[in-house]
């Protein structure tokens, strides 16, 4: 299978203990993600969002580092722990091994 880019827009949500991820959402370009962040990151309850993507093979789950596109408010730098413990489920949705895909 060929690489496939997904671009995605994470707003962050303010919690007693600082700032965590919200529910991502996936876009079709970098012009739409960028402008989903920013509308993300002024939504009531939001303090930032980032719009990055991410670069693989969903066949077999070999993606590339994150790449930030744009960063709006209280959003995080380094993108790599937030990744494995919350975003990545959601491109498994997209990798046809993953259980998820094959329900």
């Amino acid at each position: 299978m060929a690489e496939v880019t997904y671009f995605v827009a994470l707003p962050y949500v303010a919690t007693d203990d600082g700032v965590a991820a919200g529910e991502p959402i996936e876009c079709f370009n970098p012009t739409a993600v960028v402008m989903k962040a920013e509308a993300l990151s002024r939504k009531d309850g939001h303090v930032g969002a980032v719009a990055f993507s991410r670069t693989g093979d969903p066949a077999t789950g070999d993606f590339s580092d994150a790449e930030v596109i744009r960063k709006f408010g209280d959003a995080l730098d380094d993108l790599s722990a937030l990744l494995r413990r919350h975003v990545w489920p959601f491109f498994d949705l997209f990798n046809p091994q993953s259980a998820d895909f094959a329900s």
